[in-house]
């Protein structure tokens, strides 16, 4: 039952709050630091005079007689300074020129790279050998540490890894997803989806098929919605409410749907995500979860798959140790739900298929106060879910929504989605305007079966068994009354199957133990077409034992079929018992279920045996008209077999 389409419930929104004052930007700090740290290179650069070469400064500088002094620096460089009275003189005018304001360049104005002290002090006495004493060039000779470059230096690297750090925690945090994320500094903080309640836009309208659970839950939407209602005669919400059912019967559906009718945040979350490799993580993000509900309060928690976490306490310990995370994370999760107010306005919803797996401390009143079991849709259900899947489609006149819902007999809702899809996918493959009846049957075989595979290479021998195999099943189901009636029967490989006879199941809620039995001969049919007409059998019978044995050993060891084991049943609802551990029968008991189940099996195949035996012309016409035709259906047997048997039951 998935959401087709979507509508708001009319309900005045709340003043949006005012964005908070913005907090002090360390930015501008960064950037104070940065310039304090470049600034003495800058004003290096904008100082730093004109490079020249020993000759230029020879032949153009020394004879002016213009220079004030020189500084040798590290003994590396000789830094030029030429007098301020120059600063009219056309050579010197670009040098002395400041960078900025006005007046004249502090300096050096020249720059010559020396190749050693004693070479450039040597060139320089051959230079003023014609100067007088008051003439020669006043030298210097410094060392000059760039503390600018050394801290840089020092601090550069860290910056670096810092950057790196940071977008390596920005990337883990936004893998995350979530509310919180998943970075180095909150595993600890909860990974809920938090969807508000302007996005909740899917309504009990979306939902179908789901009329008995609606109820249940729109007592929590009308609470959420008016509390006083309910507060003022005494009453108590549900704290939690259990959504119970098979894969694809719209439990997480129902859940969307509860938020969006109630308008009020949700927190989506699946309990696989508070399993975390780190101890402790689970339980803090519990914490984290319930306190951020609070805060959104009202507002709606649904734990999807809690019986990740839920399962029950002690169960297996001494192989898994007593030490569990999975049981902290669970501890922590009674504790939450026991700890905040019943009206609150934080209503948890969890959903499971495993519900005989979880703790009986996680099930209690005051807990989990309500369950709600959703079943397979029945016929008009699934006619309900078909219409609202059915929206978007454009279909021509031969859909019949009744006849599609009788064809679907056992689907959950997300089947039937999945088959209105299949349905629009195949059209669309035949170049069709229009989805058609025949376009929805061939989606229901794909669904069920698989793909159809035309082109597997199968021998004539080959094709001659798989023909005789399924023509066996047809015949004994045809002439056994309590089998479910029998459709079409199919040579064509689909998915991993060579072929298959399709039966339409009949709605019951009980079975027999004769429709037991004659299920068990209609399964063994195949195997027991290919004895008697090839004198050996086959390894395609593979899926059929693997049911016979499935349903012999429930009828021997569930049901109380047998009159050795007698009425005793096996079968743990609860699910609080480890077979894997311990069986709940001796030995002997377990001698006496093997020897009843082949025994069981045994009689069912030469029943089968003796059935195909008395109409072994009928078992060839139907494999030689399935070998031309490839594909028969209900008219063709009857054609051949004439009418099929009606069920006789007694009235009590």
């Amino acid at each position: 039952m998935n959401p087709s389409g979507s509508s708001n419930s009319p309900q005045s929104n709340p003043p949006k709050r005012e964005p908070a004052g913005r907090g002090f930007n360390w930015w501008w700090i960064y950037l104070f630091i940065l310039t304090f740290l470049l600034f003495p290179l800058f004003s290096n650069i904008f100082s730093s005079g004109e490079e020249i070469t020993w000759q230029k400064f020879e032949r153009d500088i020394l004879p002016r007689k213009a220079v004030e002094k020189i500084v040798v620096v590290n003994n590396e460089k000789a830094e030029i300074y030429i007098k301020k009275e120059f600063a009219n003189d056309s050579a010197f005018k670009d040098v002395l020129k400041p960078a900025f304001g006005k007046g004249e360049s502090p300096g050096p104005h020249y720059i010559i790279s020396i190749g050693s002290v004693e070479s450039f002090e040597r060139k320089l006495d051959e230079a003023e050998k014609n100067f007088s004493a008051d003439e020669r060039i006043n030298v210097s000779y410094v060392k000059k540490t760039n503390w600018t470059w050394g801290i840089l230096s020092w601090v550069l690297p860290f910056l670096l890894l810092f950057a790196l750090w940071n977008f390596l925690l920005r990337r883990s945090g936004g893998m995350g997803g979530g509310v919180g994320g998943t970075s180095i500094f909150n595993f600890g903080k909860s990974t809920a989806t938090l969807i508000e309640k302007q996005k909740s836009n899917i309504t009990f309208d979306d939902v179908a098929g789901l009329e008995e659970a609606e109820m249940e839950v729109r007592e929590i939407v009308d609470f959420l919605k008016n509390p006083e209602t309910f507060t003022k005669l005494g009453a108590k919400i549900p704290r939690g409410v259990m959504l119970v059912g098979p894969p694809g019967t719209g439990k997480t559906l129902l859940a969307k749907a509860v938020a969006g009718e109630a308008q009020v945040p949700f927190f989506s979350i699946s309990g696989s995500e508070f399993v975390e490799m780190f101890v402790g993580v689970g339980a803090s993000r519990v914490r984290d979860l319930f306190k951020q509900a609070k805060e959104k309060a009202p507002c709606i928690v649904f734990i999807d798959e809690i019986d990740a976490i839920g399962r029950s306490r002690g169960k297996g310990a001494f192989l898994s140790g007593a030490n569990d995370e999975r049981e902290s994370t669970l501890n922590q999760l009674l504790t939450e739900m026991d700890g905040f107010g019943t009206n609150s306005g934080v209503i948890v919803l969890a959903a499971t298929n495993r519900a005989d797996m979880l703790d009986p401390a996680l099930l209690r009143p005051g807990r989990f106060d309500r369950h709600i079991y959703l079943e397979l849709p029945n016929m008009k259900e699934r006619e309900e879910i078909f219409k609202v899947h059915m929206r978007p489609l454009i279909m021509d006149d031969t859909i019949d929504i009744h006849f599609l819902a009788g064809q679907t007999p056992g689907f959950s809702g997300a089947d039937i989605a999945n088959i209105c899809n299949e349905s629009a996918l195949i059209a669309a493959r035949k170049k069709r305007e229009k989805i058609g009846r025949d376009d929805f049957l061939d989606a229901i075989d794909r669904v069920v079966a698989g793909l159809e595979k035309k082109s597997k290479i199968i021998s004539p021998e080959e094709k001659k068994i798989i023909a005789y195999h399924e023509a066996g099943h047809a015949l004994v189901s045809w002439l056994l009354s309590r089998v479910d009636p029998l459709v079409k029967v199919s040579i064509i490989p689909r998915g991993k199957s060579l072929g298959a006879a399709w039966y339409l199941p009949e709605e019951k809620q009980l079975r027999s133990e004769t429709t037991f039995t004659e299920h068990l001969c209609a399964t063994l049919g195949g195997r027991a077409a290919e004895d008697i007409i090839f004198g050996e059998v086959s390894s395609g019978a593979l899926d059929d034992l693997e049911k016979v044995t499935r349903e012999a050993y429930m009828m021997v060891t569930y049901y109380g079929f047998n009159k050795k084991i007698g009425n005793i049943s096996f079968y743990d609802s609860t699910g609080q018992r480890d077979m894997g551990i311990q069986k709940p029968y001796s030995e002997e008991t377990g001698k006496l279920i093997d020897e009843e189940v082949r025994k069981l099996v045994g009689e069912a195949y030469e029943r089968t045996k003796g059935i195909l035996q008395q109409n072994k012309e009928s078992l060839q016409k139907i494999a030689e008209l399935l070998l031309r035709k490839e594909i028969i259906f209900k008219d063709d047997l009857e054609s051949i077999l004439g009418k099929r048997p009606e069920t006789s039951v007694k009235k009590s």
